[in-house]
């Protein structure tokens, strides 16, 4: 393999390690590669399988239906490549938007705490050892006590 072909993984695990993952970005990652089999599915499908799909368009409009998960039924791949682009184009589509999901969710429980004044780790970290150190005292007291009846 050319020494080229080896670096573009490279270049691309060290992009995404040189930032940390958010929701957004997980997102943005999921949506660009979601677009790019929707693309190529239906661009894979039409040169693949001609008789279900007999124009350009139309093997890019069952792909955005499939991944959209919709699927209409006007068009469907009747060959076994086309059901298998069709399921890779389902399961992208289905996992894009499983990532939105929880990027949408994330993004209103942190605006929730926000909203209602999280505490913040070292906070609880200072709170925490106050606890402890009352504790501490506490037992320290009790053992110094006589028993009672004595």
């Amino acid at each position: 393999m050319p020494e080229s072909g080896r670096i573009a993984p490279k270049r691309l695990v060290s992009a995404l390690q040189s930032k940390p993952l958010t929701a957004r970005r997980a997102a943005f990652i999921i949506a660009s590669f979601t677009l790019v089999v929707t693309v190529a599915g239906g661009v894979v499908a039409w040169l693949t399988d001609r008789s279900d799909f007999p124009s350009l368009g139309a093997a890019l409009w069952w792909s955005l239906q499939t991944v959209t998960t919709v699927g209409y039924g006007d068009l469907v791949p009747s060959t076994t490549s086309g059901r298998v682009i069709g399921a890779v184009v389902m399961l992208s589509g289905i996992g894009f938007l499983t990532v939105i999901t929880a990027a949408v969710t994330a993004a209103l429980i942190e605006s929730a705490r926000s909203r209602v004044g999280g505490v913040s780790e070292r906070d609880l970290s200072a709170q925490l050892d106050e606890i402890s150190a009352r504790l501490a005292a506490i037992e320290g007291s009790a053992s110094r006590e006589p028993p009672e009846g004595s």
